[in-house]
């Protein structure tokens, strides 16, 4: 929980530096986002590393469809502790996105776009396609999924909690410069359902609406990409390691 909060705070923080006006930051670039992001994850990586470092509900899922028996330091893997994590990365999504608004808050109040606003808290389509939408996400995802999957297998025990965080947080940089752009990349649900809940129900001026009816993108997507991500590491890792 502490380290999505974290990495949601840092993140979606990054995207309002850009997105809302008066900022310091303000129109410093998708590139500025990606670099971001990747320092998010590195941070709440480190802080959530005896736990298996656990920010993803599809990476959760992708180590299980991997043949996962425990996460972190001796946490079984069954359906209470899939549904406790799961839980967790959601919760701590929401506190995350909610220290973002109360550091920005003024910002909020001055910027006039409603999308900049949602655009800070939950991914949104360049081009809304939702068939296609689905597929950039599966692929980003999937993409995550294997390659932490294949740092693990580099260290004795292998497992999230085996890797370093900087390479997770260049790998999430990498897949944001190069698979960034049709989506946002969510490629996590906690990540992007948790901050439009906390969109919906905090009292930010001027915010329009949450957009429900993309919100299944961000959260079907990850979960496909990473479950295949683990799957095909079974057969694909050894041999390519």
């Amino acid at each position: 929980m502490v380290g999505t909060a974290l990495l949601v705070l840092l993140g979606c923080g990054v995207v309002a530096n850009v997105a809302l006006v008066k900022n310091k930051g303000f129109n410093g670039g998708f590139l500025m986002v990606n670099i971001g992001w990747g320092f998010a994850v590195f941070s709440g990586v480190i802080v959530s590393y005896n736990s298996g470092a656990h920010l993803n509900p599809a990476v959760t899922l992708g180590l299980v469809a991997n043949g996962a028996t425990e996460f972190g330091s001796g946490v079984p893997v069954n359906i209470v502790s899939i549904l406790t994590y799961i839980a967790a990365q959601l919760l701590g999504a929401i506190i995350g996105a909610v220290f973002v608004w109360l550091a920005y808050k003024q910002h909020f109040d001055e910027e006039p776009d409603a999308a900049n606003k949602l655009g800070v808290f939950s991914t949104g389509p360049a081009i809304r396609s939702y068939g296609w939408n689905l597929v950039t996400e599966i692929i980003g995802t999937f993409v995550l999924v294997f390659v932490v999957i294949g740092f693990g297998r580099q260290e004795p025990g292998g497992g999230l909690a085996a890797l370093g965080a900087l390479p997770v947080a260049i790998l999430v940089i990498a897949i944001g410069a190069s698979l960034g752009g049709p989506t946002g990349y969510a490629i996590n649900p906690a990540r992007d359902l948790g901050p439009r809940i906390a969109h919906a129900l905090l009292p930010i001026k001027g915010k329009g609406g949450s957009d429900w009816s993309y919100s299944w993108v961000p959260v079907v997507g990850p979960i496909i990409g990473g479950v295949l991500a683990g799957l095909a590491a079974v057969p694909l890792l050894p041999i390519l390691t």
